[in-house]
């Protein structure tokens, strides 16, 4: 990216060839992209869904899908408006507040919020909750391992201990890669994976190619809840959970985020502490971990922990937030 910007700033467009230009347009796309979904997906019974589609591109796709599987489809903020009127197209606690509401009085068996460009969804279950990334992740690996045991699913290292605990007991082989649509989505292809994963609500599929899509991970959990007797809620209650904290974020100067990272670094492997360090620094204990990322797009130091208790999530997350503090204070 930084590359990228460089060559942006320094880039002399007036000694650069012009060529006249011309019009390409191609109406078909909707239609083929839902004619190839909707063949790799089977919903056996009728489900209500509400689904915020938050005036972006998933507004063209989703009502028509859904109802096309025979689903009763409540659709919010459906009309594309770059403007983005209502709230914000990043689905999140703050923003899902009118989807959440909408699945209780509705009754719906689940809801799920889109964003922007339609390749990250986040769920809502029918008690109104939001549910984590990982454990809607945890939700299709349980699915997509009953018919390909001993697949390999790829998660962010940041999702939950709990994925890999999970994906290891239903007979799967859990690899942990770096955060980003390029790491993840090279690393599906590469290993061959059965499905992939991100915390932020990006699930990556092989029959998509390796690629994650809000709208596919949509249909494939109206699929799932089709041929099961439970609710999504109990669904998600059966499931492993540990303490946590997500992503409590630090202001770092740009010029100062990296380097602080790579002091955090060293201190941690001198004080002879088992650290992962594909991806910032993420701190390994039996009992937990505690994970600190410099942000690659904001001037920012992002924190999480989990523990298998809320005293053990509070002494990893306090140790590393005070090592965080005196490295930026040295660094400052």
């Amino acid at each position: 990216m930084a590359q990228i910007r460089q060559i942006a700033e320094t880039l002399d467009l007036r000694a650069c060839e012009r060529r006249p230009g011309k019009t390409i347009t191609y109406g078909g796309i909707l239609e083929e992209y839902m004619k190839f979904v909707l063949g790799k997906v089977g919903v056996k019974t009728g489900l209500s869904i509400v689904a915020d589609t938050t005036n972006g591109a998933c507004g063209l796709l989703v009502p028509s899908l859904f109802e096309r599987l025979g689903c009763e489809i409540l659709t919010l903020n459906e009309t594309p408006d770059g403007r983005f009127p209502t709230h914000l197209p990043e689905p999140k606690e703050e923003t899902l507040g009118e989807l959440k509401k909408r699945v209780v009085e509705e009754e719906a068996d689940f809801g799920v919020g889109y964003d922007g460009d339609g390749d990250r969804a986040v769920f809502v279950d029918d008690e109104g909750k939001i549910l984590p990334g990982d454990s809607v992740l945890l939700i299709f690996a349980r699915d997509v391992l009953e018919k390909k045991r001993g697949g390999m699913v790829v998660c962010e290292l940041s999702c939950s201990m709990a994925v890999e605990e999970f994906v290891k007991a239903l007979g799967g082989v859990p690899v942990v890669e770096r955060v980003g649509h390029v790491f993840i989505m090279d690393r599906m292809i590469a290993e061959g994976a059965v499905l992939g994963g991100e915390t932020s609500g990006h699930f990556y599929f092989p029959e998509l190619h390796g690629m994650d899509d809000g709208i596919f991970a949509s249909l494939r959990m109206a699929e799932i809840l089709s041929k099961c007797d439970e609710k999504l809620s109990e669904i998600v209650n059966s499931l492993p959970w540990y303490p946590s904290v997500h992503e409590r974020n630090f202001t770092c100067p740009d010029r100062l985020k990296f380097g602080v990272v790579e002091r955090l670094k060293a201190r941690f492997r001198e004080a002879r502490l088992h650290v992962l360090d594909i991806d910032g620094v993420k701190l390994l204990d039996e009992d937990g971990w505690v994970l600190l990322r410099p942000s690659n797009t904001e001037p920012l130091i992002r924190v999480s922990a989990e523990a298998r208790s809320e005293k053990k999530l509070k002494e990893l997350y306090d140790f590393a937030v005070r090592e965080l503090k005196k490295v930026m204070k040295e660094c400052g």
